[in-house]
């Protein structure tokens, strides 16, 4: 595949303005409008620990919700392309964000736990080396700083469970 550049654009618009705008720190809302042309628009607020609304989605779960997306997109194509058939799949993913005594932060680590089901129980060592190259070549993975890890767990329609933490940064 040739080297393409593709560009994404959104808006944001504060809506917590409560008719003072932010004359007091304690004052005002912390909500916002995600807006992307052609798709619904997403609310979102400030995490609870930052006076946002714990009803609305915040940064911090989109930031953890787009890499487990993007992995997971990327390991089902991943898994199509090599013939493994994929029935379910759910993660379980976490962020772990440590906030500094100046107030400033960054994520320390990402941890996905997909839970895969497959088809075939032939297509379980193949189904968990492709959780390897779905970390490789994910977009958002890709763009991030934190280290990213994944453990992934296998099952088969109808047989035994394997399991297989896989760590990748």
């Amino acid at each position: 595949m040739a080297d393409k550049t593709h560009v994404y654009q959104s808006q944001i618009v504060w809506t917590g303005n409560k008719g003072a705008g932010t004359a007091n720190y304690a004052d005002y809302g912390r909500d916002y409008r995600t807006e992307v042309a052609g798709k619904p628009p997403l609310p979102g607020s400030a995490d609870p620990i930052f006076r946002g609304d714990p009803k609305l989605h915040n940064p911090e779960d989109l930031f953890v919700s787009s890499i487990a997306s993007c992995h997971m997109l990327t390991y089902l194509a991943l898994c199509a392309l090599k013939g493994v058939v994929v029935t379910g799949y759910q993660d379980e993913a976490e962020g772990v964000l440590h906030i500094d005594s100046a107030g400033g932060g960054r994520f320390e680590r990402i941890r996905l736990r997909p839970r895969v089901t497959i088809e075939k129980a032939q297509d379980t060592e193949l189904a968990l080396q492709l959780h390897d190259a779905a970390h490789t070549q994910c977009f958002v993975a890709n763009s991030c700083s934190a280290p990213i890890e994944h453990e992934a767990t296998i099952h088969t329609a109808r047989a035994a469970e394997t399991t297989a933490t896989q760590g990748a940064e």
